[in-house]
C-alpha cells in the first residue's frame, strides 16, 4: 500500500495509557504543515473528498483567510497541498467555526461545526474529565505559543478517510493466528498542532494522519513492548471507544511474541 512516511516516535505511546490532552511545546522552527505528495494514497483520498464538495465546513459569515495565512496555507486548496487537515478554534467562544477535513478518524466534521470543545469531546472515553479540562486548555491556547500532541490507535482499515457515513467500520480480521491477525492491521497515528492567529482570537488546529501496516510499523522488540504495555493498560471504556475490545487479545499475543 502506498502510504505516507510513518515518522511516528513510539515514545509518544504512553504507558499506562490515559485519555488526556498531552500538549507539549513545539521545538523552535518546527513546521505545522507537511507538503502532500501527489503520488500518495493520501492525496488520492483527499482529492476524492475535495471533488465531492465534502472537505470544507464553515459557519455563515466566518472568514478563514487570516487563519489560513497564519498557517501558511494560502496557495491553492489546503486539503490538496498539505497532509494535514485543518480546523479553526475561536478562543473567545471555545467553538469551531471552520473545518477543512478530508480524512477524519471515525468522526463527521460537519457534526462538529459550531460546537464547543467540551461538546465535541463528550463521546470520548473519559470525556467528562476531558470536558472539565477544556476551559483551561482553551485559555492556554489563547495565550499564544505553538503546541503539539500525538494520538494513535490500531485499525483493520487501510483507508485514510474513515468518515463514519462514507466508510463504515471494517470488521477485525477473522484470523485465529495472532501473526496473521496483526498482518492485516494498521497502526494509525496523528500529529496534532496548534498555532495562534495574530490579531485574532483564533487558533489553527492541524491534524496529520499517518498510516502504516502494523507489522511494518513495529520495528523493534522495544517498540513492541511499549505498544503491548500501553494496549494492556487500557480500560474497558477506552477499548470500546477505540473499537479495540475485540482485537486486544490477538494483538497482545502478537506483540508479546
Amino acid at each position: 500500500m502506498d502510504t505516507c512516511v510513518m515518522d511516528f516516535d513510539f515514545r509518544h505511546i504512553a504507558v499506562p495509557f490515559r485519555m488526556q490532552p498531552g500538549l507539549q511545546r513545539m521545538a523552535p522552527g518546527a513546521a505545522h504543515l507537511t507538503p502532500l505528495d501527489r503520488r500518495s494514497a493520501l492525496y488520492a483520498e483527499k482529492q476524492q473528498v475535495h471533488r465531492a464538495g465534502q472537505a470544507r465546513w464553515c459557519l455563515p459569515g466566518f472568514d478563514p483567510a487570516p487563519a489560513l495565512a497564519a498557517a501558511g496555507a494560502v496557495d491553492g486548496p489546503p486539503e490538496l497541498a498539505f497532509e494535514e487537515d485543518l480546523a479553526v478554534l475561536d478562543t473567545a467562544s471555545g467553538t469551531i467555526p471552520w473545518l477543512c477535513v478530508c480524512v477524519p478518524s471515525h468522526w463527521a466534521p460537519e457534526d462538529k461545526l459550531g460546537k464547543s470543545l467540551a461538546a465535541i469531546h463528550g463521546p470520548v472515553a473519559d470525556g467528562a474529565a476531558l470536558g472539565a479540562a477544556m476551559p483551561a486548555l482553551t485559555r492556554l491556547l489563547a495565550d499564544g505559543g505553538h503546541w503539539e500532541r500525538f494520538v494513535w490507535t490500531i485499525t483493520p482499515s487501510g483507508r485514510y478517510d474513515q468518515h463514519p457515513r462514507r466508510h463504515p467500520r471494517l470488521p477485525w480480521p477473522d484470523a485465529p493466528d495472532p501473526a496473521e491477525f496483526a498482518a492485516r492491521c494498521f497502526l494509525r497515528a496523528e500529529r496534532q498542532t496548534f498555532l495562534p492567529v495574530p490579531g485574532r482570537q483564533q487558533v489553527v488546529f492541524t491534524i496529520r494522519v499517518m498510516l502504516q501496516p502494523l507489522a511494518q510499523a513495529v520495528q523493534s522488540p522495544q517498540q513492541a513492548a511499549r505498544l503491548h504495555d500501553s494496549l494492556a493498560s487500557m480500560t474497558p471504556e477506552v477499548l470500546q471507544y477505540k473499537n479495540l475490545s475485540g482485537a486486544r487479545a490477538a494483538l497482545l499475543a502478537w506483540l508479546a511474541a
